[in-house]
């Protein structure tokens, strides 16, 4: 390695690490701010440590208000919602990557345009839908409303993914006796496996961290997401930041993890030698 490539190295190393820091900074600063007590939270000069380690914000979000059975809420509908969007979403996905119809290409765009509407003008007509079900004030009824934007995108980004598994695999399961479902479902969903996964990865977490349809949806203790009791801890002009930063912390954890745990499937290159030449 020359002189001038070492030099590169480690100017790259050095951004990376610079860039890392200020990436990292806004998650370090609430998990400071999460214990420090109120008193030092609003004082002038910012402190980078906590001055006296407080765990009231932990303590009060934890005992006093419904933060982890709002957890439980949000992790069952996002969960529910990636599933539902994966089993409809997948074949989908295939038929518009695969199969040869009329109307394909039209119908791909289609799915784009219904990801690309915005959000806030399907608030009334969703909520007026899920009022007539009965299914206001519930789980089921977000489950019900979350698939209008994850469907879409999932649709989307599953096209390239399954169009990226060689037609020469489908055609050899195809020799060997496989039908058109056998092969999307034993042939082609393994191969494309770290692209779905990373697609329900998103679809989960546009969901986990969803407010605005919680909010014109969910007003009951007992249904709310974590988005909303953290919202509902501000009264008036006074916010309480350590309990709110306690709960930011928190929700960031399930998201990790979940990130975490799939991050070993996430492998590329899977498809390589699969069909001898």
């Amino acid at each position: 390695m020359t002189t001038h490539q070492k030099q590169i190295k480690y100017v790259s190393i050095v951004l990376v690490c610079i860039f890392l820091l200020i990436a990292l900074f806004p998650i370090y600063w609430m998990f400071n701010t999460s214990l420090k007590s109120q008193f030092e939270v609003y004082q002038r000069v910012p402190t980078m440590f906590p001055k006296q380690l407080s765990l009231d914000g932990y303590r009060y979000l934890y005992s006093r208000t419904p933060f982890l059975r709002s957890l439980l809420n949000s992790f069952i509908v996002g969960i529910s919602t990636a599933a539902f969007s994966l089993v409809v979403g997948y074949p989908a996905a295939y038929a518009l990557s695969r199969i040869k119809f009329r109307g394909r290409m039209v119908m791909a765009k289609g799915v784009l345009y219904t990801y690309l509407i915005p959000t806030s003008v399907l608030y009334i007509p969703l909520f007026m839908l899920v009022s007539k079900a009965d299914l206001s004030d519930s789980l089921l009824g977000l489950i019900l409303i979350y698939p209008t934007f994850t469907l879409p995108y999932t649709v989307w980004m599953l096209i390239p993914h399954v169009g990226s598994v060689p037609k020469s695999i489908e055609e050899a399961s195809v020799v060997d006796g496989c039908t058109r479902i056998q092969t999307m479902l034993r042939i082609v969903f393994p191969l494309a496996k770290p692209g779905i996964i990373s697609t329900c990865i998103f679809a989960f977490s546009m969901c986990w961290g969803e407010y605005l349809y919680a909010l014109v949806n969910i007003s009951s203790s007992a249904s709310k997401t974590y988005t909303l009791v953290i919202s509902g801890l501000v009264f008036g002009d006074i916010y309480p930041w350590a309990q709110i930063m306690a709960g930011a912390i928190t929700a960031c954890l399930p998201i990790l993890l979940v990130y975490m745990f799939a991050s070993k499937f996430l492998v590329g290159g899977v498809t390589a030698g699969g069909v001898k030449q």
